[in-house]
Order: structure tokens, then C-alpha cells, then sequence
């Protein structure tokens, strides 16, 4: 089964998110605390640790959770093959899928290490549709 690997927050736009235990999630908002959070359609960014791991099997070993500026790390899901408008169960919050990767800005740490950075084609972003606590390993469920 899918689950969630790590919860990642930032208190400012641009930087690297630190990993925490549970996090709040809001609907039209998103991750309270997380600078990324608001009413509009990117509330929270997922990305799986199978795609970090394409990263890590260039030789970028020292690439962790959260570096990709994902607020949420799952295993066992590749994200960026669901459509847009699957709703996810995230413990017992729900989320929708709203967007399927992003443009990449030229201010990504990773990209600036790497050359490359993965969260651009296989991130995803969500909205919060029933709102509750999330943490790590939580079981996500298509719904």
C-alpha cells in the first residue's frame, strides 16, 4: 500500500523544506505553517521517493526529503501518473489532484547541484478538499 515517507514545511518561498512528524492541513489553504499554503490550486506539492530516487541513482546520494521542496513524500504511488481530479485519502484527510508537474524556476537549489531536477515533470500538486492531520506513514488511498 502507498504511504506517506515524509511531511516537509518551509516558512519562506525558495528554500529547502525541513521533514516534520504531522502536519495540519486546511481546506482552501493547505499545510498550516507552509509558505507555499493559500487558497488556490497548488496548495500542497507531492512527489514520490521513487522519483527522488532517479536522482540518487545519478550518483546525488546526498539528496533527502524534503530538498525538492515537496511538502509531501510518498512511496508506493507514482504521482505523476494520476490524472488530474484523482482524489486521494491521506490518513483521514482527502485531497484532489490538481497539476501534474510545474515549470521549473531557475532558483532550484537541486537543479543548481545536480543540473537536473525531477519535481518539475513528476511532482504533483493538490487541493485540500476535507481537511484533518496528516502524518508519517499515513496510508494513501485512491479514491
Amino acid at each position: 500500500m502507498a504511504r506517506v515517507v515524509s511531511i516537509n514545511i518551509s516558512e519562506k518561498k525558495g528554500v529547502i523544506k525541513v521533514p516534520v512528524n504531522k502536519a495540519e492541513i486546511k481546506t482552501d489553504h493547505g499545510i498550516v505553517g507552509d509558505a507555499h499554503a493559500g487558497n488556490w490550486h497548488r496548495q500542497i506539492s507531492m512527489l514520490a521517493e521513487e522519483s527522488i530516487d532517479k536522482m540518487k541513482n545519478k550518483g546525488f546520494n546526498h539528496l533527502k526529503f524534503g530538498d525538492f521542496a515537496e511538502n509531501i513524500t510518498t512511496k508506493g504511488i507514482e504521482v505523476y501518473k494520476l490524472p488530474v481530479g484523482t482524489r486521494l485519502k491521506i490518513g483521514d484527510c482527502e485531497v484532489e489532484v490538481t497539476q501534474i508537474g510545474k515549470e521549473c524556476h531557475g532558483g532550484c537549489e537541486v537543479k543548481k547541484i545536480t543540473g537536473d531536477c525531477v519535481m518539475p515533470r513528476e511532482g504533483i500538486f493538490v487541493r485540500v478538499i476535507k481537511e484533518g492531520t496528516i502524518q508519517v506513514n499515513d496510508n494513501i488511498e485512491i479514491l
